[in-house]
């Protein structure tokens, strides 16, 4: 006897009634487990495959169930990195009429890759604070959002590339708290406690030798504390200044908008007979670059892809511009730029190449070699030869990263 709730969902998904619900989930038969990345719990947590899809299962008692369900819920409205939660099996009895604990289900992230894997990465060096820079962005969005994590770690996040970059998704709220907001005393404990998971997580890779070289361990949870306090205060920070300075106030929102947030709320004031523009960011969420990407093509990417396809979108319309001889309207010159320039390009990589990494990061990667090719060579390769050249030389030799499957030792780690 099973109780499913299940959230709406756009893709389609099993009704999961197969599944042995009278059983632990620990002591589940080999053929429903699958060997994919997860960090560490306090409860059982397992993985099975339906029809090329991989979702992951966690056995816990109903209350802490239905607090994970509803806090997944508002951080997925709140626009917010989380998995996708698929939902809970209540009501579960065992073979003697007993109960069991109910079951969270959420669908695996495609395309995700734990931490240990970044690390052990051949190519890795520097990597560690790309993984600070993406976990503190984690962390403060959702304490600006009202969320008390409490177990803040690298194991208890998932990264996924993003045009040179890495973006953290948070896959475990077990034991997060929603509050209206945050105080300066929530926020500093959870901190504390991100730092302690995180220096216990690599001194670990430290001991096996898979840290990597001249990376100290105390001087990354140093630099989680200072990336940290330099977000919080660029995104919350109040600014005054006159009001004959609208330069200023420009250049604050870029800066938010090159972190990839959204404002603004400003009120003018009379300070000492003088106007005065009071400024403080109203933080809608995050992804400016990803929302117009979306707006004017249809493009699903991470917030550093969309920026840099924007960035070459507005460098064809520029081409475009000067060859019709006038100013081209943003629509007419984003439908070109994805018909003669992307779709071209991702269809020009092989099937069994493509699924390695996501199309946006693929666009992105082959405008890399773009550059590196015609600098070589001191002309422009053109983005067709380039496509070509980058899918033998460089797409061939990198690993499939849509489901990355890991041995008994990362899971055991991680």
């Amino acid at each position: 006897m099973v109780a499913l709730r299940l959230k709406t969902s756009t893709e389609p998904q099993p009704d999961f009634l197969h599944l042995p619900w009278t059983t632990p989930l620990d002591k589940w038969p080999e053929e429903f487990a699958v060997r994919l990345p997860r960090g560490r719990h306090r409860h059982v947590v397992r993985f099975i495959e339906h029809e090329g899809s991989y979702f992951a299962l966690k056995e816990l008692t109903p209350e802490l169930a239905n607090r994970e369900f509803e806090l997944l819920t508002f951080l997925k409205d709140e626009g917010l990195p989380v998995v996708d939660l698929v939902g809970v099996a209540h009501e579960r009895l065992d073979e003697d009429g007993e109960p069991l604990d109910s079951v969270l289900i959420t669908r695996h992230l495609t395309y995700s890759l734990p931490y240990l894997h970044l690390f052990a990465a051949q190519g890795g060096e520097g990597l560690h604070e790309q993984l600070i820079d993406a976990l503190t962005v984690l962390l403060v969005r959702i304490h600006l959002a009202g969320l008390f994590w409490g177990d803040c770690s690298l194991g208890n996040a998932l990264f996924r590339r993003d045009a040179g970059n890495l973006v953290a998704y948070l896959v475990d709220t077990e034991t997060g708290e929603r509050h209206a907001q945050l105080s300066d005393g929530q926020r500093q404990h959870d901190l504390e406690i991100a730092k302690d998971n995180m220096a216990g997580g690599l001194f670990e890779l430290e001991a096996l030798g898979k840290l990597g070289e001249g990376v100290d361990p105390i001087a990354v949870i140093d630099l989680l504390q200072i990336r940290y306090n330099e977000l919080w205060t660029e995104l919350t920070r109040t600014d005054m200044v006159g009001a004959d300075e609208q330069w200023r106030i420009r250049d604050r929102l870029q800066r938010l908008n090159d972190l990839g947030f959204d404002t603004a709320e400003m009120e003018l004031v009379e300070r000492n007979g003088a106007q005065v523009v009071m400024f403080r960011p109203a933080i809608v969420e995050e992804g400016h670059h990803k929302r117009k990407l979306s707006t004017l093509t249809g493009i699903d990417a991470e917030e550093n892809q969309a920026r840099r396809l924007l960035d070459a979108m507005r460098g064809y319309g520029m081409f475009l511009t000067e060859e019709a001889g006038r100013p081209l309207p943003e629509a007419v010159v984003a439908y070109r730029w994805l018909t003669e320039r992307y779709e071209p390009t991702i269809t020009a990589v092989p099937e069994a190449q493509r699924g390695k990494l996501v199309d946006a990061e693929i666009y992105h990667q082959v405008l890399d070699h773009l550059w590196f090719l015609s600098e070589e060579a001191g002309r422009d390769i053109g983005l067709a030869d380039a496509t070509a050249s980058y899918v033998k030389t460089v797409l061939t030799r990198l690993p499939d990263e849509r489901t990355l499957l890991t041995s008994d030792d990362e899971i055991e780690l991680i």
